[in-house]
């Protein structure tokens, strides 16, 4: 990693201290009441009868329809030799939830959820699901936790048990469950929020406790082979401190504690384990994330984070392949400004750039950054998919991803958004990369871009149409275009 690599780094993490250190004491204007909700229309005061039948109970659902195509993500080649480059398959995610509120400040949250698919071609990233037709998984109860707000009269909430939990924008904490495909997201953790109200301040502590197989801490229903939700098991401790006294710099501060331990089905050396590619680590992350309207017309985030610690990981093939722990130091920034324009069809310009660090093989340490529980479609599907044959899916690092971005709603419920990234590597030399497919001596990953179709129609009909194509460049062996293509429909109950 390279002396001005880490001092940018650095600066990132350093800066959001300063500026919140100052301007935390500064007098902050009281925001007028907001006005009240519109009246509900007939036919939404009728669901919402239905769905809060009494006072204690609600319960709600909904409906997701996708269908994904794309080309050559998962395989990096278009000539592989068992022809899975091309995928094609739809997918059908129901939930329903209910919560439970015996007493004040006191809930019981469930929500259960299925997922069944339909592949149209051969299954390619998968190694615990028919390889066509339909794939019938399980269902999981994928929320259930107490929430006690207001405990022991102090203004802290107290949330027990399996739930979703997002971070900041949630580079590193936004999906507990990447191993299967946003089906999922909970966390199996106890989350506490303590108010500092008149510091306009959050402390949160949150502990994790995440099994990999999916009935490891709650039966799951009709479960028809073991499909692993990521792959190790992982536990973690998670410090946040939100301060937002002044809205031109409200300021995180975090440490991140993870533990990592591959389970026997995915042990190191049998089939599912290199596919899949367990580890064994600690990881310990120090960051901290700034963000704000400085005019009514720009916001902006900035986010960075050092990572040291330990990590076993068999998938290393430079300088050679190794099961020794090797110390980790790696390091992440990722920021964005926009300029919002404020006009009738609500247009909005955005400038992004995200640096994270990756292995240096001419070193005994691991510097490639780990992006902890943040392994979602943060920026893109293509950035999701294409790291399979490099780390894992999701697993983003030694990358430098910069570029503009443009959102317009042109009519009413209509959105529309478009993003180009240029994107390179830091390290030319995939140090976990599948043989073949990288070429080491090249550092363009390629041109990435990307268009959003979104329609909204009130609380109980979405749809979009998203598109996504990638230009390799000479970090890759093959040179030929991916792409990505989803079409979804979303009902809510």
């Amino acid at each position: 990693m390279t002396t001005n690599t880490r001092i940018m780094t650095l600066l990132a993490l350093v800066a959001p201290l300063t500026v919140a250190q100052a301007q935390t004491t500064q007098a902050t204007t009281a925001a007028p009441p907001a006005p009240p909700p519109p009246a509900l229309s007939p036919v939404d005061q009728t669901i919402q009868d239905i769905k809060k039948p009494v006072s204690w109970m609600s319960w709600g659902g909904d409906m997701r329809i996708r269908e994904e195509i794309f080309d050559n993500l998962l395989t990096l080649n278009p000539d592989d030799a068992a022809n899975l480059h091309l995928q094609n398959y739809l997918r059908f995610r129901g939930r329903i939830w209910t919560s439970i509120k015996p007493i004040e400040d006191l809930s019981l949250n469930v929500r259960l959820v299925d997922e069944v698919r339909e592949w149209l071609r051969p299954a390619g990233y998968t190694a615990f699901s028919p390889n066509s037709g339909l794939d019938w998984r399980f269902g999981i109860f994928d929320n259930l936790n107490v929430q006690w707000k207001n405990v022991l009269q102090q203004p802290a909430t107290l949330t027990v048990g399996r739930q979703d939990i997002f971070l900041g924008d949630g580079w590193l904490v936004g999906d507990g469950t990447p191993g299967d495909g946003s089906w999922t997201y909970f966390l199996d953790s106890a989350r506490l929020a303590y108010e500092l109200k008149d510091q306009h301040t959050t402390i949160e502590a949150i502990g994790i406790i995440q099994d990999a197989e999916p009935d490891g801490w709650l039966p799951t229903i009709e479960q028809h082979q073991f499909a692993p939700l990521t792959e190790q098991n992982e536990k973690g401790a998670i410090l946040w401190v939100a301060n937002k006294s002044v809205k031109e710099a409200n300021f995180d501060g975090y440490f991140m504690y993870k533990h990592d331990d591959a389970i026997n089905e995915l042990a190191f050396g049998t089939p599912a384990g290199r596919k899949f590619r367990p580890d064994n680590a600690d990881i310990y992350t120090f960051g901290g994330r700034i963000s704000g309207l400085i005019s009514e017309h720009w916001k902006y985030s900035a986010e960075g984070a050092y990572q040291f610690g330990q990590k076993q990981d068999p998938s290393i093939q430079f300088p050679s392949s190794s099961l020794e722990y090797r110390d980790i130091d790696a390091f992440g920034f990722n920021g964005k400004a926009s300029y919002l324009f404020k006009d009738r069809l609500n247009n909005q310009l955005g400038f992004a750039y995200e640096f994270l660090s990756g292995d240096d093989p001419k070193t005994a340490d691991d510097e490639m950054f780990d992006n902890l529980w943040g392994r979602w479609p943060r920026w893109s599907e293509i950035g999701l998919y294409s790291y399979a044959a490099e780390t894992r899916i999701g697993n983003e690092a030694n990358i430098h991803r910069f570029g503009p971005s443009w959102s317009i709603d042109p009519i009413k419920n209509v959105n529309f958004s478009a993003s180009y990234y240029a994107l390179f590597a830091e390290e030319n030399v995939a140090t976990r990369g599948a043989p073949g497919l990288f070429t080491g001596t090249g550092n363009f990953r390629g041109h990435f871009v990307q268009a959003v179709l979104k329609y909204k129609l009130g609380k109980h009909f979405m749809a979009h149409l998203w598109s996504e194509f990638e230009f390799p460049g000479d970090y890759y062996v093959h040179g030929t275009r991916w792409y990505f293509l989803r079409p979804e429909i979303m009902f809510t109950f």
